[in-house]
């Protein structure tokens, strides 16, 4: 399993480096996607890192115009952090550049076995994190 994670790892780097994007970028803009509006400290705990390194991630994002901080509605100090347009635009490009990973590494296997390795992953993840998972099985790996 090892193995495994560490060439996806070094694929995707280099996918989403072709864009411009490092792996934690994408993992923030796209848990923006599903969500409007998480504090930093919220996707920091989604994209395992600290606070001050998303922080510095998002100040980036904001600096090439990915994402925008808007005041907390109730108050606070709290900065919510939103998509632009331009950054679901950079978020699809790299989807479009993991996909093809994915194509690649999922090539030998047919629909079947495509399904149940997803299956298997998604009880794998449930196990770990037994939190209802927003995006059924049979979506992508």
């Amino acid at each position: 399993m090892f193995r495994l994670e560490r060439r996806i790892r070094a694929r995707l780097d280099d996918a989403l480096a072709r864009h411009g994007i490092t792996t934690t970028e994408y993992m923030a803009l796209s848990e923006l996607r599903l969500r409007d509006g998480p504090s930093s400290a919220q996707l920091a705990r989604i994209a395992f890192v600290t606070a001050q390194a998303m922080n510095v991630v998002i100040r980036d994002l904001e600096r090439r115009g990915l994402v925008q901080r808007r005041p907390d509605p109730r108050g606070g100090r709290v900065l919510r952090v939103g998509l632009t347009r331009a950054g679901s635009t950079t978020l699809r490009r790299c989807d479009r550049a993991l996909d093809e990973i994915e194509q690649v590494m999922l090539a030998t296997l047919d629909e079947e076995d495509r399904k149940t390795l997803a299956d298997q992953l998604a009880e794998c993840a449930r196990t770990l994190h037994p939190e209802p998972d927003p995006e059924p099985a049979t979506d992508s790996l």
